[in-house]
């Protein structure tokens, strides 16, 4: 097994990490059409997560506790000769998007779960949108339909603890190698006492095109102006991060850098479990300006759909099969929610 985690207190950190995810790598995995079980279904899927989460109609099915934000995003103009998207030219671009944590519950207290999100649609002078869904593990787990059916099934509760089974879990990374860099970044991985102090990352790359049609491929990330203070040990307020978070924004806008990273030649593009070199090439295409919170999902972010395939002319998806996977899930999330939603009259 690559990278073994040492000390009882790392283990526990990547089994409760790993649990959290489980859900979103299956249904990614079924949704992009990989999984053959004629038992295992978007339906399932999703009945499963209500089943462990409860039945929260007009939620998302994942990443279901959020809030929308709005603010503007400012082009450093450094991306225009490296992509014919007006997001990189204009001097300002409204924003709307969306914090949010880990989990089919919107009930549950901030701090429980230790994936972050940010999620946003940018809308230039053009007429066109880019929608972007980021989270703070700059990697998955695995690259492979088989990892992410293999991962699902070790992350299935036990009955009897109601937590995923450490052993079936370690089982599964001595199985896994490809979960090495994955398997670093939760070892090493301390949560901030903020969502305005977490960096984001794009996990997959997606692709560039300038006006001679020049591709090249990139990852993104979000780095925090907001300087990082660890989570307190004991947090009360199941609020905590959004509390937080309107607190902040009371005192004036929060600000991220926009980092694109430069892939080269035999750079990992189409899978999201290997990382890039530290020492490729990065753009700071511009700065993210979170103005104020637009209610939780009460505002305009509520039905959104975060699908991170709307691109706009410029950019384009890469060969990455989780991107199609990931659009696909959406929809079938974005379908049932709104459904409901109709149905029962629920504003969530």
């Amino acid at each position: 097994m690559n990278t073994p985690l040492h000390g009882s207190a790392k283990w526990l950190r990547l089994v409760a990490i790993g649990g959290a995810l489980a859900a979103l790598a299956g249904t990614f995995a079924y949704a992009g059409g990989w999984l053959g079980a004629p038992a295992l279904t978007p339906q399932r899927i999703i009945d499963t997560f209500e089943a462990q989460a409860g039945h929260h109609p007009g939620y998302r099915k994942n990443h279901a506790k959020g809030l929308c934000v709005a603010g503007r995003f400012l082009s450093s103009g450094q991306a225009a000769s490296l992509s014919t998207a007006r997001v990189f030219s204009q001097a300002e671009v409204p924003v709307i998007g969306r914090f949010a944590i880990g989990g089919a519950n919107p009930f549950a207290p901030d701090t429980a779960v230790p994936t972050r999100s940010l999620a946003l649609d940018l809308r230039s002078d053009d007429g066109q949108t880019w929608r972007t869904g980021m989270n703070n593990p700059p990697v998955l787990a695995v690259s492979t339909a088989q990892g992410f059916y293999d991962q699902v099934l070790a992350n299935t509760p036990d009955p009897a603890t109601g937590k995923p089974d450490p052993a079936r879990q370690q089982a599964f990374f001595a199985a896994h190698p490809e979960t090495a860099a994955w398997r670093r970044w939760a070892a090493s991985y301390t949560p901030s006492d903020s969502f305005a102090s977490t960096a984001y990352h794009s996990i997959n790359a997606f692709v560039l095109v300038d006006a001679r049609g020049n591709a090249q491929p990139v990852r993104w990330q979000l780095v925090p102006q907001a300087p990082f203070q660890p989570l307190p040990a004991q947090v009360d307020d199941k609020q905590f991060l959004q509390h937080d978070l309107q607190r902040r924004l009371a005192h004036g806008p929060l600000r991220w850098t926009l980092r694109l990273t430069l892939a080269e030649a035999g750079d990992a593009v189409d899978d999201p479990a290997q990382q890039w070199p530290a020492e490729r090439r990065s753009i700071d295409a511009g700065t993210l300006q979170i103005e104020r919170v637009d209610g939780p999902e009460q505002g305009a972010c509520r039905d959104l759909n975060f699908d991170p395939l709307i691109l706009p002319s410029g950019i384009k998806a890469s060969a990455d099969p989780i991107l199609a996977a990931r659009s696909a899930a959406y929809a079938v999330s974005f379908d049932r929610r709104s459904r409901e939603t109709l149905h029962s009259g629920a504003k969530p």
